[in-house]
C-alpha cells in the first residue's frame, strides 16, 4: 500500500514549460482545478500528501516524478535530461532525504528522467530516450540491483510519439501491463499479459495503479471499460492541460510507502 505522495502545485507560468506537442497553451485556471482534483483522487486512495509550494523559476516542476525514483528499499535522485530542469533537483532531494536513509544520485554524464522508469513489482523497466541516456540508465540499473531489484533497458529513441517510456506503458498488477501498439512486441514484455491500446487511446497508457484503484485519463472509454471488466475500479480524471506539456497522471506525484 502506498501511504504518502509528494506533489507540487503548478506555478503561475506553468504554460511556459517544455513540450514536444502542439496542443495549445494551457489555461492556468483549468490547470489548477485539474491538479486539485488529482490531489483529491490521491487522498481518496488513502495517501497522505506532502504538498510543496509552486516554483516560479521552474514551470515544469509540478512534474515531480521525473526527479526521483522511489522504492521501498531506497531512492535514486536523478539528473534530468533537460538542462532547464536541473534546478528542480535540490528541493525535491531535500524532501526525499527526510524519508529515505538510502539515497543514491545519478552522476554526469548520465541523465535520467524518472518518467522513463516503470516499476513492475520486483522488476524495473528503464527507457533510454531523448531525456534518459544509456549512461544514466546503466547507473540507475546498478543502484536498483544494489537495492535487490532486477531491471531491463528499453530503447525508445526510435519512437516519435512518446517522450518517456511511461508515456506509452503502465504496470497494473499480477504481471499485467498497459502498452501502446508500438511497444506491443518489446521482447522484455513477452512474459506479461498486455492490454494494447489503439492509436486513438494512446495517451491513456499513462495510467496509475494506486492501492487497488486505477487512475486513468478521462475520455478514453475503451481502456476504462476493459480495466473495469478485469476487476479494476477506476477513477477518471481530466488531464487536458497537462497533456499539452507532455504530462500524464504518474508525472504529478511521487508515491511511496512510509
Amino acid at each position: 500500500m502506498f501511504t504518502k505522495a509528494i506533489v507540487k502545485e503548478p506555478c503561475a507560468n506553468f504554460a511556459s514549460g517544455l513540450t514536444s506537442v502542439d496542443l495549445g497553451k494551457p489555461d492556468l485556471e483549468v490547470v489548477l482545478r485539474q491538479h486539485r482534483a488529482y490531489c483529491d483522487a490521491l487522498e481518496s486512495c488513502g495517501l497522505e500528501l506532502i504538498r510543496l509550494l509552486p516554483d516560479e523559476k521552474h514551470p515544469d516542476s509540478t512534474f515531480v516524478e521525473d526527479i526521483t525514483v522511489l522504492t521501498p528499499r531506497g531512492a535514486v535522485v536523478t539528473w534530468p535530461g533537460a538542462s532547464s530542469r536541473l534546478g528542480e533537483v535540490e528541493s525535491i532531494a531535500q524532501v526525499v532525504e527526510k524519508y529515505f536513509d538510502n539515497v543514491q544520485w545519478i552522476k554526469k554524464p548520465g541523465t535520467v528522467d524518472a518518467g522513463d522508469v516503470c516499476e513492475a513489482g520486483e522488476h524495473f523497466f528503464i527507457g533510454i530516450s531523448r531525456r534518459t541516456n544509456e549512461h544514466g540508465a546503466r547507473q540507475l540499473s546498478g543502484y536498483l540491483n544494489s537495492f535487490g531489484y532486477s531491471s531491463s533497458l528499453i530503447d525508445i529513441r526510435g519512437l516519435s510519439n512518446i517522450l518517456h517510456l511511461k508515456s506509452g506503458m503502465a504496470y497494473l498488477s499480477e504481471r499485467r501491463l498497459v502498452v501502446i501498439d508500438a511497444l506491443r512486441n518489446v521482447p522484455e514484455f513477452s512474459d506479461y499479459d498486455l492490454i494494447c491500446l489503439n492509436s486513438t487511446e494512446e495517451y491513456a497508457a499513462n495510467c496509475l495503479s494506486l492501492n487497488g484503484r486505477i487512475l486513468i485519463a478521462r475520455g478514453y472509454p475503451g481502456l476504462q471499460s476493459e480495466l473495469e471488466l478485469l476487476g479494476y475500479p477506476t477513477i477518471a480524471l481530466d488531464m487536458s492541460e497537462f497533456q499539452k506539456l507532455d504530462g500524464g497522471l504518474s508525472c504529478l506525484s511521487l508515491r511511496f510507502y512510509r
